[in-house]
Protein backbone atom coordinates (compact mmCIF):
# COMPACT_ATOMS: atom_id res chain seq x y z
CA UNK A 1 0.00 0.00 0.00
CA UNK A 2 1.65 3.02 -0.90
CA UNK A 3 1.80 5.72 1.72
CA UNK A 4 0.58 9.78 1.34
CA UNK A 5 2.40 12.35 3.47
CA UNK A 6 -0.68 14.58 4.05
CA UNK A 7 -0.13 18.36 4.53
CA UNK A 8 -3.24 20.34 5.22
CA UNK A 9 -2.90 24.28 4.83
CA UNK A 10 -6.43 26.48 6.02
CA UNK A 11 -5.80 30.28 4.20
CA UNK A 12 -8.47 32.41 6.03
CA UNK A 13 -9.95 34.82 4.26
CA UNK A 14 -8.98 38.63 5.20
CA UNK A 15 -5.45 37.13 7.02
CA UNK A 16 -3.78 36.04 3.82
CA UNK A 17 -3.48 36.87 0.57
CA UNK A 18 -4.32 33.47 -1.70
CA UNK A 19 -3.68 29.76 -1.03
CA UNK A 20 -1.21 29.92 -4.45
CA UNK A 21 1.09 31.80 -2.86
CA UNK A 22 1.98 28.86 -0.59
CA UNK A 23 1.65 25.98 -3.13
CA UNK A 24 3.48 28.00 -5.45
CA UNK A 25 5.95 29.87 -4.36
CA UNK A 26 8.34 27.02 -4.49
CA UNK A 27 7.49 25.19 -0.81
CA UNK A 28 5.70 21.99 -2.45
CA UNK A 29 9.10 21.07 -3.59
CA UNK A 30 11.46 21.84 -0.85
CA UNK A 31 8.88 19.68 1.56
CA UNK A 32 8.78 17.30 -0.85
CA UNK A 33 12.38 16.58 -0.89
CA UNK A 34 12.49 16.44 2.82
CA UNK A 35 9.63 14.05 2.70
CA UNK A 36 10.03 10.46 3.46
CA UNK A 37 7.20 8.93 2.15
CA UNK A 38 6.64 7.68 -1.40
CA UNK A 39 3.84 10.76 -2.25
CA UNK A 40 3.82 13.74 -0.75
CA UNK A 41 -0.28 15.55 -0.57
CA UNK A 42 -1.38 18.86 0.27
CA UNK A 43 -4.51 20.30 0.69
CA UNK A 44 -5.40 23.96 0.83
CA UNK A 45 -8.57 25.95 1.43
CA UNK A 46 -8.93 29.74 0.59
CA UNK A 47 -8.70 31.57 -2.24
CA UNK A 48 -7.35 30.12 -5.58
CA UNK A 49 -8.20 33.33 -7.96
CA UNK A 50 -7.64 36.79 -7.04
CA UNK A 51 -5.72 39.73 -8.18
CA UNK A 52 -2.50 39.42 -6.42
CA UNK A 53 -0.94 35.82 -7.17
CA UNK A 54 -0.87 33.23 -10.35
CA UNK A 55 -4.29 31.59 -10.71
CA UNK A 56 -4.69 27.74 -9.58
CA UNK A 57 -5.30 27.12 -13.43
CA UNK A 58 -1.73 28.87 -13.89
CA UNK A 59 -0.23 26.65 -11.46
CA UNK A 60 -1.34 23.47 -12.73
CA UNK A 61 -1.35 24.52 -16.58
CA UNK A 62 2.33 26.08 -16.44
CA UNK A 63 4.34 25.27 -13.29
CA UNK A 64 3.71 21.67 -12.66
CA UNK A 65 5.05 21.25 -16.18
CA UNK A 66 8.30 23.08 -15.09
CA UNK A 67 9.46 20.32 -13.08
CA UNK A 68 10.02 17.83 -16.08
CA UNK A 69 12.47 20.11 -17.37
CA UNK A 70 14.39 19.10 -14.18
CA UNK A 71 13.67 15.45 -14.43
CA UNK A 72 10.66 15.27 -11.98
CA UNK A 73 8.40 12.52 -13.45
CA UNK A 74 5.09 14.09 -14.38
CA UNK A 75 3.35 10.75 -13.31
CA UNK A 76 2.05 10.80 -10.12
CA UNK A 77 1.41 14.64 -10.56
CA UNK A 78 -1.73 16.14 -9.93
CA UNK A 79 -4.31 19.12 -8.83
CA UNK A 80 -7.41 18.88 -8.04
CA UNK A 81 -9.74 22.17 -8.13
CA UNK A 82 -12.35 21.00 -5.83
CA UNK A 83 -13.97 24.13 -5.63
CA UNK A 84 -13.22 27.98 -6.54
CA UNK A 85 -13.07 30.38 -4.11
CA UNK A 86 -12.31 34.54 -4.89
CA UNK A 87 -11.84 36.85 -2.49
CA UNK A 88 -12.72 38.22 -0.24
CA UNK A 89 -14.19 35.21 1.38
CA UNK A 90 -12.79 32.41 -0.24
CA UNK A 91 -13.85 28.99 0.10
CA UNK A 92 -11.92 26.94 -2.45
CA UNK A 93 -10.79 23.76 -1.95
CA UNK A 94 -7.05 22.54 -3.60
CA UNK A 95 -5.45 18.91 -3.38
CA UNK A 96 -2.16 18.63 -4.77
CA UNK A 97 -0.16 15.19 -4.98
CA UNK A 98 3.83 15.58 -5.56
CA UNK A 99 5.97 12.33 -6.37
CA UNK A 100 8.70 12.13 -4.38
CA UNK A 101 11.52 13.04 -5.51
CA UNK A 102 14.21 9.83 -4.90
CA UNK A 103 17.69 11.55 -4.69
CA UNK A 104 18.08 15.44 -6.56
CA UNK A 105 17.14 17.15 -8.90
CA UNK A 106 18.85 17.45 -12.77
CA UNK A 107 21.10 20.95 -14.13
CA UNK A 108 19.01 22.05 -16.95
CA UNK A 109 20.02 23.46 -20.12
CA UNK A 110 17.04 25.55 -21.07
CA UNK A 111 17.86 28.48 -23.62
CA UNK A 112 15.48 28.36 -26.74
CA UNK A 113 11.48 29.15 -26.21
CA UNK A 114 10.56 28.30 -29.61
CA UNK A 115 7.67 29.82 -31.84
CA UNK A 116 4.00 29.83 -30.29
CA UNK A 117 1.85 27.15 -31.82
CA UNK A 118 -1.06 27.03 -29.94
CA UNK A 119 -2.88 28.83 -27.05
CA UNK A 120 -4.62 27.29 -24.51
CA UNK A 121 -7.07 28.70 -21.41
CA UNK A 122 -9.67 28.31 -18.95
CA UNK A 123 -12.27 30.75 -17.78
CA UNK A 124 -14.27 30.33 -14.93
CA UNK A 125 -17.15 31.88 -13.04
CA UNK A 126 -18.70 31.67 -9.44
CA UNK A 127 -21.94 32.68 -8.56
CA UNK A 128 -22.89 34.66 -11.27
CA UNK A 129 -23.91 34.06 -14.99
CA UNK A 130 -22.16 31.51 -17.19
CA UNK A 131 -22.46 33.60 -19.77
CA UNK A 132 -19.88 35.58 -18.79
CA UNK A 133 -17.11 33.15 -19.96
CA UNK A 134 -18.58 32.75 -23.23
CA UNK A 135 -17.90 36.84 -23.45
CA UNK A 136 -14.41 36.55 -22.07
CA UNK A 137 -13.31 34.13 -24.58
CA UNK A 138 -14.90 35.78 -27.63
CA UNK A 139 -13.14 38.81 -26.68
CA UNK A 140 -9.89 37.14 -26.42
CA UNK A 141 -9.96 34.71 -29.58
CA UNK A 142 -10.55 38.68 -30.93
CA UNK A 143 -6.97 39.55 -30.20
CA UNK A 144 -5.42 35.67 -30.41
CA UNK A 145 -6.64 35.34 -33.74
CA UNK A 146 -5.39 37.85 -35.89
CA UNK A 147 -1.48 35.82 -34.98
CA UNK A 148 -2.51 32.57 -34.49
CA UNK A 149 -5.57 30.27 -35.30
CA UNK A 150 -4.93 27.37 -32.55
CA UNK A 151 -6.93 28.65 -29.71
CA UNK A 152 -8.75 27.23 -27.58
CA UNK A 153 -10.44 28.71 -24.04
CA UNK A 154 -12.22 25.98 -22.10
CA UNK A 155 -14.93 27.13 -19.50
CA UNK A 156 -15.44 26.27 -15.78
CA UNK A 157 -18.78 27.58 -14.29
CA UNK A 158 -19.13 26.76 -10.61
CA UNK A 159 -22.17 27.26 -8.32
CA UNK A 160 -23.05 26.01 -5.07
CA UNK A 161 -20.56 25.02 -2.88
CA UNK A 162 -18.16 24.41 -5.68
CA UNK A 163 -18.56 28.18 -6.43
CA UNK A 164 -17.16 28.89 -3.26
CA UNK A 165 -18.31 32.12 -0.71
CA UNK A 166 -17.78 35.15 -3.04
CA UNK A 167 -18.63 35.94 -6.74
CA UNK A 168 -16.18 36.34 -9.34
CA UNK A 169 -15.14 35.66 -12.66
CA UNK A 170 -11.91 35.37 -14.70
CA UNK A 171 -9.50 33.73 -17.36
CA UNK A 172 -6.00 32.20 -16.99
CA UNK A 173 -4.14 31.84 -21.03
CA UNK A 174 -0.97 29.79 -21.86
CA UNK A 175 0.99 30.27 -25.31
CA UNK A 176 2.54 26.71 -25.88
CA UNK A 177 5.39 27.04 -28.24
CA UNK A 178 7.63 24.64 -30.42
CA UNK A 179 9.73 23.67 -28.02
CA UNK A 180 7.73 22.90 -25.50
CA UNK A 181 7.55 25.96 -23.48
CA UNK A 182 4.64 27.78 -21.73
CA UNK A 183 3.61 31.37 -20.89
CA UNK A 184 1.22 32.46 -19.11
CA UNK A 185 -0.99 35.19 -17.98
CA UNK A 186 -4.25 35.67 -16.11
CA UNK A 187 -6.73 37.51 -14.32
CA UNK A 188 -9.49 37.71 -12.08
CA UNK A 189 -12.58 40.25 -11.04
CA UNK A 190 -14.09 39.68 -7.83
CA UNK A 191 -16.85 41.39 -6.10
CA UNK A 192 -15.87 43.61 -3.10
CA UNK A 193 -17.61 42.63 0.21
CA UNK A 194 -20.26 44.80 1.79
CA UNK A 195 -17.66 46.17 3.93
CA UNK A 196 -15.17 47.32 1.91
CA UNK A 197 -17.93 48.44 -0.51
CA UNK A 198 -18.75 51.02 2.61
CA UNK A 199 -14.98 51.83 3.42
CA UNK A 200 -15.13 53.15 -0.45
CA UNK A 201 -15.77 56.69 -0.63
CA UNK A 202 -16.30 56.51 -4.37
CA UNK A 203 -17.92 53.48 -5.85
CA UNK A 204 -15.72 51.80 -8.43
CA UNK A 205 -16.97 49.79 -11.48
CA UNK A 206 -16.15 46.40 -12.20
CA UNK A 207 -14.32 45.59 -15.33
CA UNK A 208 -16.64 43.79 -17.51
CA UNK A 209 -15.95 40.58 -19.48
CA UNK A 210 -15.15 42.21 -22.78
CA UNK A 211 -12.08 44.67 -21.09
CA UNK A 212 -10.83 41.51 -19.28
CA UNK A 213 -10.64 39.29 -21.97
CA UNK A 214 -8.65 41.64 -24.08
CA UNK A 215 -6.51 42.43 -20.98
CA UNK A 216 -5.38 38.94 -20.64
CA UNK A 217 -5.13 38.47 -24.42
CA UNK A 218 -2.53 41.37 -24.68
CA UNK A 219 -0.92 40.77 -21.13
CA UNK A 220 -0.24 37.16 -22.52
CA UNK A 221 0.82 39.13 -25.86
CA UNK A 222 3.49 40.97 -24.22
CA UNK A 223 4.99 38.23 -22.35
CA UNK A 224 5.52 36.07 -25.18
CA UNK A 225 7.35 39.40 -27.43
CA UNK A 226 9.60 39.96 -24.24
CA UNK A 227 11.55 36.14 -24.95
CA UNK A 228 12.52 33.44 -22.95
CA UNK A 229 11.65 30.31 -21.78
CA UNK A 230 9.16 31.39 -19.37
CA UNK A 231 6.98 33.90 -18.19
CA UNK A 232 7.82 36.42 -15.33
CA UNK A 233 5.56 35.22 -13.22
CA UNK A 234 7.90 32.04 -13.06
CA UNK A 235 11.03 33.72 -12.88
CA UNK A 236 11.90 33.09 -9.37
CA UNK A 237 10.90 29.54 -9.63
CA UNK A 238 12.97 28.80 -12.56
CA UNK A 239 15.96 30.31 -10.59
CA UNK A 240 15.64 28.24 -7.57
CA UNK A 241 15.14 24.58 -9.28
CA UNK A 242 18.53 25.54 -10.92
CA UNK A 243 20.25 26.56 -7.91
CA UNK A 244 19.13 22.83 -5.91
CA UNK A 245 20.05 20.88 -9.09
CA UNK A 246 23.39 18.74 -8.48
CA UNK A 247 26.82 20.71 -8.96
CA UNK A 248 26.63 20.61 -12.55
CA UNK A 249 26.09 24.10 -14.60
CA UNK A 250 22.15 24.80 -15.76
CA UNK A 251 21.95 27.69 -18.60
CA UNK A 252 18.45 29.22 -18.57
CA UNK A 253 17.28 32.50 -20.44
CA UNK A 254 14.25 34.74 -19.75
CA UNK A 255 12.73 37.91 -20.82
CA UNK A 256 13.83 41.24 -18.54
CA UNK A 257 14.38 40.59 -15.22
CA UNK A 258 11.15 41.59 -12.63
CA UNK A 259 12.37 43.15 -9.34
CA UNK A 260 10.58 39.58 -7.62
CA UNK A 261 13.62 37.84 -9.74
CA UNK A 262 16.14 39.92 -8.50
CA UNK A 263 15.60 39.61 -5.07
CA UNK A 264 15.56 35.64 -5.42
CA UNK A 265 18.85 35.86 -7.14
CA UNK A 266 19.99 37.50 -3.99
CA UNK A 267 18.38 35.10 -1.40
CA UNK A 268 19.78 32.05 -3.21
CA UNK A 269 23.57 33.54 -3.02
CA UNK A 270 22.74 33.86 1.03
CA UNK A 271 20.98 31.11 1.97
CA UNK A 272 22.59 28.53 -1.02
CA UNK A 273 25.59 30.26 -2.04
CA UNK A 274 24.86 30.10 -5.30
CA UNK A 275 25.94 32.49 -7.49
CA UNK A 276 24.67 32.64 -11.07
CA UNK A 277 26.58 34.50 -14.58
CA UNK A 278 24.46 36.91 -16.04
CA UNK A 279 24.36 37.54 -19.13
CA UNK A 280 22.09 40.08 -21.41
CA UNK A 281 21.44 39.93 -25.41
CA UNK A 282 21.35 42.76 -26.21
CA UNK A 283 19.69 41.77 -29.71
CA UNK A 284 16.85 39.88 -28.49
CA UNK A 285 16.84 41.90 -25.19
CA UNK A 286 16.53 38.39 -23.29
CA UNK A 287 18.91 37.41 -20.44
CA UNK A 288 21.05 34.50 -19.95
CA UNK A 289 22.13 33.44 -16.57
CA UNK A 290 24.43 30.04 -15.77
CA UNK A 291 24.82 28.78 -12.37
CA UNK A 292 26.48 25.77 -10.86
CA UNK A 293 23.57 23.84 -8.13
CA UNK A 294 24.41 23.54 -4.75
CA UNK A 295 23.36 20.14 -5.19
CA UNK A 296 20.62 19.54 -2.94
CA UNK A 297 19.39 16.23 -2.12
CA UNK A 298 16.57 14.50 -0.24
CA UNK A 299 18.52 12.94 2.87
CA UNK A 300 15.06 11.24 4.07
CA UNK A 301 14.92 8.51 0.82
CA UNK A 302 17.00 5.62 1.48
CA UNK A 303 19.32 5.03 -1.23
CA UNK A 304 20.59 1.46 -2.21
Amino acid sequence: MTKLALLVVFCQSGLCTKLMTFIGDHATLLLNQLCYEPEFGILVLGITNDTKDPSVDTFRMVTLHMLKQFGVPMEGLELKIESRGAPPLGGGEVFLRVPNISSTLKAANWVDEGMVKKIRGVSFSTRVSPQIENRIIYAARGIFNRFIPDVHIFTDHRSGSAGGRSAGYGVSVVAETTTGCLISADATISYPSIEEMNEESESSELTSPEDLGVQVASMLLEEVAQGGVVDSTHQGLLFILCALSPPDVSKVRVGQLTPYAIETLRNIQDFLDVKFIIKPDPNSNTVTLKCVGAGVKNLARKTL
